[in-house]
């Protein structure tokens, strides 16, 4: 599976735009300043494919990326504080809108910044995923910023702190030293070559 051949190819801002789901999707989903640009970048080996900001809270839209056998999904950050109650409120809609629509969402990659305890919107969107039964795994970004001790301790109490939702794949991943890509490059081969 090529991911380098890749484009940029919708932004949605609100349901209605959402574009027809015709092809398998690869969801990234994750709070704000979490390394969801960062990792999507890495993934296809692009510097700024997905816009990564020192700004949490810039993804407003549901964005689509096009590869040759899927499309990637960037849905907006959740849980950035310095937003407006309106904005919170049309961004829920708009996620709550895409993953309750009929689509082809072959793989969710949930994402947790591995040096944080997940917040009440982390457990939220997992107890939701989970509960419907979809499919989808857990990247534990910024490993970089971890020395090995504190990488181990920190994987015992994600462990923990996780342990409600039986069998979830976690994924460590550093979009820096490109640790854990391999391992996400091919759970989403798996995912996406799977016809069920």
């Amino acid at each position: 599976m090529n991911f380098n051949e890749v484009s940029f190819e919708f932004a949605a801002g609100t349901v209605k735009q959402l574009p027809k789901s015709d092809m398998p999707e690869v969801v990234f989903s994750g709070h704000s300043n979490v390394g969801k640009s960062s990792l999507i970048n890495k993934l296809v080996q692009r510097k700024a494919l997905a816009r990564v900001s020192a700004q949490p809270g810039k993804t407003a839209t549901v964005n689509f990326y096009r590869l040759r056998e899927f499309r990637m999904v960037d849905l907006p950050g959740y849980g950035y504080a310095k937003v407006s109650k309106a904005e919170k409120e049309r961004w829920a809609s708009l996620v709550e809108g895409y993953l309750s629509a009929e689509r082809n969402i072959k793989l969710i990659i949930q994402i947790i910044d591995i040096r944080h305890k997940p917040t009440k919107d982390d457990y939220d969107m997992i107890s939701f995923l989970y509960n419907c039964n979809a499919p989808f795994v857990i990247a534990l970004t910024k490993k970089d910023k971890l020395k090995k001790l504190a990488f181990e301790k920190r994987i015992e109490e994600i462990v923990d702190e996780l342990q409600d939702y039986e069998g979830v794949q976690l994924i460590p991943f550093s979009a820096v030293t490109g640790e854990g890509l391999d391992e996400v490059k091919s759970v989403i081969e798996e995912y996406v070559a799977d016809e069920d």
